[in-house]
């Protein structure tokens, strides 16, 4: 699979595009009772990626370190199933548990979320503050599948950090680095084409 970078059609300080998303029980959650008083991190995801596989276990933890700061994590998953039925919700949420994930893991099946948020790849990280505005876009961390590093999440987590101290962003992010997200054929968002 070819590694891609986001491309991110949200800039610093835009709103969180408004959601509601089923979990893979159905229960329907939307955008802003998903938010921490700190806080909230969205996280574009699937099951079968290599990269999202990677890092997974540490986004765990570090979903339930921030949790503890106010900042709550989700994690969303807009793979076309019928052509990656291992993304398919009824594997959501043993997914989840296999890797410590005790978070909303939402299943976005029109692809419209995804499209409002200029996701492009899995896993892709955005970090929105109290307000729901964006703070960060970019990598986890420099860990890659097959790299022989151990995610750590220190990117995200120095981003996290800055944020709750009131501190400005980094000026340039290196941005997320995964599995382009399956679209459904004649779905492709203009900055996939």
């Amino acid at each position: 699979m070819a590694e891609v970078q986001s491309t991110f059609s949200l800039r610093r300080g835009d709103a969180a595009p408004g959601f509601q998303l089923p979990d893979p029980s159905g229960k329907l959650h939307e955008l802003h009772e998903l938010r921490g008083i700190s806080g909230l991190l969205v996280v574009f995801a699937c099951n079968h990626c290599p990269y999202v596989i990677h890092l997974a276990d540490a986004l765990g933890a570090l979903s339930a370190e921030i949790e503890s700061e106010g900042v709550m994590t989700i994690a969303i998953s807009s793979n076309d199933i019928e052509k990656y039925p291992a993304d398919a919700p009824e594997h959501m949420s043993t997914f989840a548990a296999e890797h410590g994930w005790n978070f909303p893991y939402l299943f976005d099946e029109n692809q419209e979320v995804a499209k409002a948020y200029g996701a492009a790849c899995t896993p892709d990280f955005f970090l929105f503050d109290h307000e729901l505005r964006l703070y960060y876009a970019g990598q986890f961390d420099s860990s890659r599948p097959k790299s022989g590093q151990t995610p750590s999440g220190d990117d995200l987590r120095a981003a996290v950090k800055s944020m709750l101290a009131g501190e400005e962003p980094p000026a340039r992010p290196y941005p997320s680095s995964g599995c382009n997200i399956k679209w459904k054929a004649g779905s492709e968002p203009p900055y996939f084409r």
